[in-house]
């Protein structure tokens, strides 16, 4: 688990309206987030029960969606 100070920018009531954080903590989460993101994309492969392709032919496939 990612841990963080991070700091709240308020607004004339003082309400929290915004967080402040270090450039590396920021980073750290976005790392995390893509990992989130691969691992999410994984389940949903698994789950759907089709047959896994070889990646050259993934590859040409997606390249042809692109034309």
């Amino acid at each position: 688990m990612i841990t963080f100070k991070e700091k709240y920018v308020i607004n004339e009531k003082g309400e929290k309206v915004s967080v402040l954080l270090d450039l590396k903590d920021y980073q750290r989460i976005l790392e995390e987030l893509e990992e989130l993101e691969s691992i999410r994309a994984y389940d949903t492969a698994k789950a759907s029960g089709e047959k896994p392709l070889p990646f050259e032919q993934a590859v040409k496939e997606i390249e042809k969606e692109k034309q």
